[in-house]
């Protein structure tokens, strides 16, 4: 489909579905169903099986003639990391059953990756699903995982076999989020809110249906999911000086007794990099419209935390008594960080948690070396150990 169709594509949903007089939830609706949602998905699974670079033409379009933004920042899990790994790994039944309200953010997503014992080391998850009859019953717990006190249904990663080597045992599903033995807690942190949360599972019953892959690759489906991930959080569009350089900028162009030369020298160290950062990303979205991410997500979600700890840091000198008056230490249970409505304290301590979540900068930089650059891999002695074995 070419450029001009697509137009045409949305100008069709626009005039059928006026923004100005529409329900924003009735005019998302309208949108899927064009398949204008995500338009490189499939034909009736909200998009047309086109390019992804055309995405944001019609996204530009619509934001031109004032068409309700679908609300990302509450269902970025879902739309980053479900929504490929269940087009990628699922049936047509399960694509049928969860995209569509997915996109719509009628049904909100967690991900039941990390534990308390496999962080960095994913591979080494302990959370049990044992086979019975048509189900699976797990039991095991999940840390730090964002929106599971508001969330429908979640992606899990959980070992089915621990007579092999870690990597070939675990097996990754569906799981709901309101089932018997699924039990959330909060988790405060150093900013003050609970962002996060640790969920318990017990004897939770998951149906075979509910399987993303096949049993035993579940690695394979969560390398998926976390590549989506990756760029997800270090691939956002975005235009030039936005994000948290723009508060920066803008304490260098109204405070004058703020201002340097040694000062201008970092702030234009910052804003370049930032630039940089930006710009990679451009690059990392026309990657992406000729295929699936690769591993230049990783260096993009490095990049990503770096310069925001970097950029965080400089505010809080530029600005120490602001820094000082912390905006609120309440606590609550947000859906999703917003850095730039809360106080340069904010900004500093909630930017430390970017080298953490997503992978940490560690093993990023691991998976650069290794498979991006081809350099040799970090000994393992356990690569080749059944599960059971390994000593924790």
């Amino acid at each position: 489909m070419s450029e001009s169709m697509t137009r045409d594509r949305v100008g069709q949903l626009l005039r059928a579905y006026p923004p100005a007089a529409t329900d924003p939830a009735v005019f998302h609706r309208a949108q899927f169903d064009a398949g204008l949602a995500w338009v490189h998905f499939p034909q009736g699974l909200g998009g047309l099986g086109i390019s992804r670079d055309l995405q944001d033409l019609v996204d530009t379009e619509l934001r031109d003639a004032g068409a309700p933004v679908n609300p990302s920042s509450h269902i970025g899990i879902g739309i980053g990391m479900a929504a490929p790994t269940i087009l990628t790994f699922g049936t047509e039944e399960q694509r049928s059953r969860y995209l569509r309200p997915l996109w719509l953010g009628e049904e909100i997503w967690c991900q039941l990756f990390s534990e308390p014992g496999a962080g960095s080391d994913l591979a080494a998850v302990a959370t049990r699903a044992v086979r019975d009859g048509e189900d699976w019953v797990v039991n095991g717990q999940k840390v730090w995982t964002s929106s599971a006190h508001v969330a429908r249904f979640a992606i899990l990663l959980a070992r089915t076999d621990p007579d092999v080597p870690k990597h070939r045992g675990l097996s990754y599903f569906v799981v709901d989020m309101t089932a018997p033995g699924v039990e959330v807690r909060p988790l405060r942190q150093i900013t003050g809110e609970a962002e996060f949360n640790e969920v318990f599972l017990t004897d939770v019953r998951v149906p075979d249906t509910a399987r993303l892959g096949e049993v035993g690759d579940g690695w394979k489906v969560a390398n998926a999911t976390l590549s989506s991930e990756r760029v997800a959080i270090g691939g956002d569009q975005a235009h030039r000086e936005s994000g948290m350089i723009s508060k920066v900028a803008a304490l260098w162009r109204e405070r004058p007794d703020v201002r340097s030369a040694a000062v201008h020298d970092r702030v234009m160290e910052r804003w370049v990099a930032a630039e940089v950062f930006r710009l990679t990303g451009a690059r990392l979205r026309q990657r992406l419209a000729t295929g699936a991410p690769g591993f230049e997500g990783a260096a993009m979600k490095v990049m990503f935390a770096d310069l925001a700890q970097s950029i965080s840091l400089l505010e809080l000198e530029l600005d120490p008594d602001g820094a000082l008056r912390y905006d609120d230490w309440a606590l609550v249970r947000p859906m999703s960080v917003d850095f730039l409505s809360r106080g340069p304290g904010y900004r500093y301590l909630r930017a430390k948690g970017n080298s953490i979540e997503g992978g940490t900068s560690e093993v990023l930089r691991n998976v650069v070396a290794e498979r991006v650059l081809g350099l040799p891999g970090e000994a393992r002695v356990d690569k080749d150990v059944p599960w059971k074995k390994v000593p924790r």
